[in-house]
């Protein structure tokens, strides 16, 4: 990662080790997203109890960084870019968490469908298409981060538009697919409950991408 030099070494390794923390907690967020959108087409009870375990190590992630910022705010007081970046970090893994935290809601959904004892899921390729494109746009943000990239976080945003479009799609499709059949409302229920985790995780993805562009510009990202 490329960040402000410091006259600090050990400020230096500091912000390193919390940088790569960072990072580490965005793929363990990244590939519980991943197989939480798996459990949709597995509906593997296994894989989503997995999910909702994963859980708690990300929580215990984003605690242990915070703890780490908030020394680095009350040791070393940082000024200028220094406290942009741990700002950055602080907002960053919130959002994680927040990734984390649909994943974990989409696996409970998959759980209460599980139960129900059906393998049909309304727009379940949709479904998969809007997951995939919200799994770039984390990968693509947490890139931006790692690279400190502001004009490649700028183009993660770009396509939370073709996310919220899909996601408009669907709900209009499960409202026509609920006053065809009522029996199976709560099916439909759920399936609109998971399209919502996948379109706030991309809502989260991009704001990751806006944490970068404010920390290399001083300014809020306008995609």
């Amino acid at each position: 990662m490329d960040y402000p030099e410091h006259t600090s070494t050990q400020f230096d390794i500091e912000l390193k080790n919390v940088c790569t923390n960072v990072f580490r907690m965005g793929e363990a967020v990244e590939n519980q997203f991943r197989l939480a959108i798996d459990c949709l087409a597995t509906l593997d009870s296994e894989k989503i109890e997995r999910v909702i375990n994963e859980g708690t190590l990300i929580n215990e992630m984003e605690i242990d960084i915070d703890e780490s910022c908030i020394n680095l705010l009350v040791l070393r007081q940082p000024t200028a870019n220094d406290l942009r970046l741990v700002k950055t970090i602080i907002k960053t893994i919130n959002d994680l968490e927040r990734i984390g935290d649909e994943a974990e809601s989409i696996a409970r959904s998959t759980k209460i469908i599980l139960k129900k004892g059906t393998e049909f899921l309304p727009r379940q390729s949709q479904l998969k298409y809007v997951a995939e494109i919200a799994t770039d746009m984390l990968r693509a943000a947490l890139e931006a981060f790692d690279g400190m990239d502001a004009e490649a976080a700028r183009k993660v945003g770009h396509k939370d538009s073709l996310i919220d479009e899909e996601f408009r799609s669907i709900l209009r499709h499960l409202v026509a697919y609920m006053m065809e059949d009522n029996s199976d409302f709560s099916l439909a229920m759920q399936t609109a409950l998971m399209a919502r985790s996948i379109e706030r995780a991309g809502d989260h993805a991009k704001n990751i991408s806006e944490h970068v562009v404010y920390m290399m510009e001083g300014r809020t990202a306008r995609n």
